[in-house]
């Protein structure tokens, strides 16, 4: 798994096995690499590539997945089934029929001697829908104890049950705009918020980013890099301040849209709300989200395995479903047609 908040790769070694009650996972080993300065800036860069170009660093991203692969197989002694790779989104065009993740799944089968079964997202989008978010069948499989499921990648994203239906899409904001904003001092990210918390609201920045129009747009929507370049970068260049102040407005920002969505949705008086992505662990940004829910709401964090791994963990459950020719996709989340298994298989050669 690697997400669009350019961190580095994810690898997760999961035993999935279904009983009559449902499914069940174990996370038996895992890896993260994070990416260098070279890998970061072309993977950031690669919206801007020709189509060649873009094709040639397919193929050797896949290559490259494949080596990170099997040199973690082989570090672990593990007897693998098939990998099951999520790539990394370089376009998200679902309006226009189009969401491209890079990794080639020949390459990464090749390098790797292992089956693959990768581009999740394709079928969907050809379905009519999003192809975004894929997470929520494994909040609707392994976490549904929750009332909201919510993901603080790059992105942050919510899913939730309503009338016997999972739904679910993209919010906005999370790590994205907190990483662009540290890089600016030569920081990958603010751990643990400590430097966000320092600062103070500046209210032209807040209230700009919260009038963005993604965010009254009804859902099934998702947003990609090219949403965040277009529309967020001008706003947080054209903010004049401190780093601590940009940092700890953008977090006020995340956290006023994650509220006013769950607090949207009138199940209950008493609500859980399930925190898992890279987010969860800037304790700033979660007792923001606590205090902006109050006390009717109750915000749960998970060991830190899941909250790195839940995405990895997930994209294996989808691989799973596609080897099992069983549902997937959602087309209650993503406004497709119709529910199907998405996932190409790639063997060896």
């Amino acid at each position: 798994m690697s997400g669009t908040s350019l961190d580095g790769l994810d690898l997760a070694y999961c035993h999935i096995w279904e009983t009559t009650t449902g499914w069940n996972f174990e996370i038996k080993e895992t890896h993260s690499i994070s990416y260098g300065e070279e890998m970061q800036a072309k993977l950031k860069n690669s919206i801007y590539l020709r189509a060649d170009q873009l094709l040639q660093f397919h193929n050797i991203y896949g290559s490259w997945l494949g080596q990170q692969a099997k040199d973690f197989i082989k570090e672990h002694t593990l007897e693998v089934d098939f990998i099951a790779s999520h790539g990394h989104t370089t376009h998200h065009q679902p309006q226009n029929g189009l969401t491209f993740q890079i990794g080639s799944g020949q390459h990464l089968a090749n390098e790797s001697a292992t089956k693959v079964i990768c581009d999740f997202r394709t079928n969907d989008v050809a379905l009519g829908g999003q192809g975004a978010p894929l997470v929520p069948i494994g909040d609707q499989l392994f976490f549904c104890q929750y009332d909201y499921c919510l993901n603080l990648g790059g992105i942050s994203n919510i899913s939730f049950e309503q009338n016997g239906k999972r739904l679910a899409y993209d919010i906005g904001l999370a790590n994205m705009i907190l990483n662009h904003i540290t890089k600016k001092i030569h920081l990958d990210y603010d751990k643990g918020g400590a430097l966000a918390k320092t600062g103070k609201i500046n209210k032209e920045m807040l209230d700009q980013l919260n009038d963005l129009e993604f965010y009254k747009l009804p859902f099934p929507k998702s947003i990609g890099f090219e949403w965040f370049v277009e529309k967020v970068v001008p706003i947080v260049e054209g903010t004049k301040d401190s780093i601590e102040n940009l940092l700890h407005t953008a977090v006020h920002h995340i956290c006023d849209q994650i509220a006013l969505q769950v607090k949207a949705q009138k199940t209950k008086t008493k609500k859980s709300l399930f925190v898992t992505g890279g987010g969860a662990l800037n304790t700033f940004l979660m007792d923001c989200l606590q205090e902006k829910l109050g006390s009717e709401t109750k915000v749960v964090s998970p060991s830190k395995t899941l909250i790195e791994f839940k995405e990895a963990l997930v994209f294996a459950l989808m691989g799973v479903l596609r080897e099992e020719q069983k549902i997937n996709c959602l087309s209650s989340v993503t406004g497709a047609k119709r529910d199907s298994f998405g996932g190409v298989i790639y063997l060896p050669a």
